[in-house]
């Protein structure tokens, strides 16, 4: 892919979180997200491993998403709110991979989720 490609849209794609700095990822269930896009647009909703619900909205400028986002904690119930920049990457079999830093608990964090493919 040269530098000049856009990837796809990420609208009604599914993705799984397969490491996190924040906490272990449960690879039995691990957190899914799925992703919605329009003019720019990103939403999505997130759940499992250690998060009841989540919600995310933000903006997509080129490969680059810049999201809010709150969850729910399963084990406390705590509301969690913050930021993050999102870089889109894209496998070499076509599917896309996220690469995340935020911060949390005021620590810099980084995880990674990669695309499930479509039923």
């Amino acid at each position: 892919m040269t530098a000049t490609q856009t990837l796809p849209s990420l609208d009604g794609r599914t993705f799984k979180m397969l490491s996190s700095t924040t906490s272990a990822v449960n690879p039995e269930a691990p957190s899914t997200f799925r992703y919605f896009e329009r003019d720019g647009v990103i939403w999505g909703d997130y759940t499992g491993d250690t998060v009841t619900f989540g919600r995310c909205v933000g903006t997509r400028a080129g490969d680059v998403i810049n999201v809010s986002f709150v969850h729910v904690l399963v084990a406390t119930g705590e509301v969690v709110t913050g930021t993050g920049v999102s870089e889109i990457e894209q496998d070499d079999d076509g599917m896309l991979r996220l690469v995340e830093r935020y911060e949390m608990h005021g620590a810099p964090q980084l995880s990674i989720c990669a695309e499930v493919p479509a039923a």
